[in-house]
């Protein structure tokens, strides 16, 4: 066959970059459809599924419903789906007319929070010192993070030449995705791994000056390549503990790059009642339902007691603590596009909010502020017997 008889190609056009400079997924009219179905998206991913699963029994308590933050959130139109828990009892649940609980939500930096439970058991088990330079433990590390304390990468609180500002469509966090799997890379360019687009991040001073956190989907790459490095194993055999440990109902869906590495900094996929599972170990202490501990219930209560470093206003109450946003008593994180977490040890009381933000950014500082302070008000409301 001659090569004017070979077939047409065309790129996948959930991957091509369009002319706004976001791939055909991420861009605002296609963004909902894409978070509904994001394993179906991702150029790779893997599956985990758990042996043994935390059931559920309805319990609803009508004074969250009633509340009028729950309602304005609950019927806007980027809406998909609520659910409010504490032990195994759902409290409160609703979902978009185009979502449903058998479906899974793309999760993007909630995932992150994975990294509280693997350090919370690696500093508990002595094998990292937080004080310790990144450099240490990753030799081969780029200036962007050879310098850095493991703490302040935990914390958000490094500074480098990666961006993430999601108004700037060449951010760095953006131009990663390429790595990721989200996007193709431009053309004549390599497909590099994930970790090694890491290794090219650069730093002439890694000290935070500004009073503020560095949010830098890097650091949480960084944190995993540590952890494989000091455990001996692979990220993947450490999430599916989690997995195993939340015992989620369907699968926890995750991207990987083209070597295979999770992409623990934002590629998690699962349905809302599974992220309530999941979420349900942070007031748990990091035990799972299978008497398993993946984290650390003294890492985790001196995650939401630290100081932190803090947000800006709109969301000035937060702090960046250990993985985690921390406030009002809680711990929590927060998605890309519209999603929250929150766990309230206090009350035991968990609640996890899916939306789609169909802006250009993808972001909203002041509609991540409404929800999060809606999520702090359910998990006192429905932990008030």
């Amino acid at each position: 066959m001659q090569a004017s008889d070979m077939p047409a190609l065309d790129h996948d056009p959930d991957l091509v970059v369009g002319e706004v400079g976001s791939p055909g997924w991420n861009q605002p009219d296609r963004r909902r459809r894409a978070f509904h179905a994001m394993p179906g998206v991702f150029r790779y991913s893997l599956g985990l599924r758990a042996p043994a699963i935390l059931r559920f029994r309805k319990a609803i308590d009508h004074r969250v419903g009633d509340l009028p933050a729950v309602h304005q959130l609950t019927t806007a139109p980027q809406f998909s789906a609520m659910v409010a828990a504490r032990d195994g009892h759902i409290l409160w649940e609703r979902y978009a007319p185009d979502f449903g609980p058998n479906q899974p939500h793309s999760i993007q930096s909630i995932t992150k929070t994975t990294m509280n439970l693997v350090f919370g058991r690696l500093r508990e088990e002595g094998r990292v010192d937080l004080g310790r330079e990144v450099g240490h433990y990753l030799p081969d590390i780029g200036s962007g993070y050879a310098a850095a304390r493991v703490q302040d990468v935990l914390d958000m609180n490094v500074i480098n030449d990666y961006s993430e500002d999601c108004a700037d469509p060449r951010a760095a966090v953006f131009i990663q995705e390429a790595a990721m799997g989200w996007r193709l890379p431009e053309s004549g360019q390599p497909e590099v791994a994930n970790r090694d687009f890491v290794r090219g991040i650069q730093s002439a001073d890694v000290t935070n000056r500004t009073g503020f956190v560095q949010y830098k989907s890097a650091n949480t790459d960084s944190l995993g390549e540590i952890a494989e490095r000091v455990t001996g194993r692979p990220l993947r055999s450490l999430l599916l503990d989690i997995v195993e440990a939340a015992g989620i109902e369907g699968v926890f869906h995750i991207g990987t790059d083209r070597a295979g590495t999770p992409i623990i900094n934002g590629g998690g996929c699962v349905t809302a009642r599974d992220l309530t599972r999941y979420a349900l170990l942070f007031v748990r202490g990091g035990t799972g339902v299978n008497k398993v501990a993946v984290g650390s219930r003294a890492f985790i209560e001196a995650t939401r007691q630290r100081t932190g470093v803090p947000y800006p206003a709109p969301r000035d109450w937060l702090r960046y603590s250990n993985h985690m946003m921390t406030g009002s008593g809680c711990l929590g994180h927060g998605g890309y596009g519209g999603q929250y977490m929150l766990a309230n040890p206090d009350t035991g009381v968990v609640v996890v909010f899916f939306s789609v933000l169909e802006n250009e950014a993808g972001f909203d500082a002041g509609y991540s502020a409404a929800v999060i302070r809606m999520a702090e008000e359910v998990s006192r409301v429905a932990g008030a017997r």
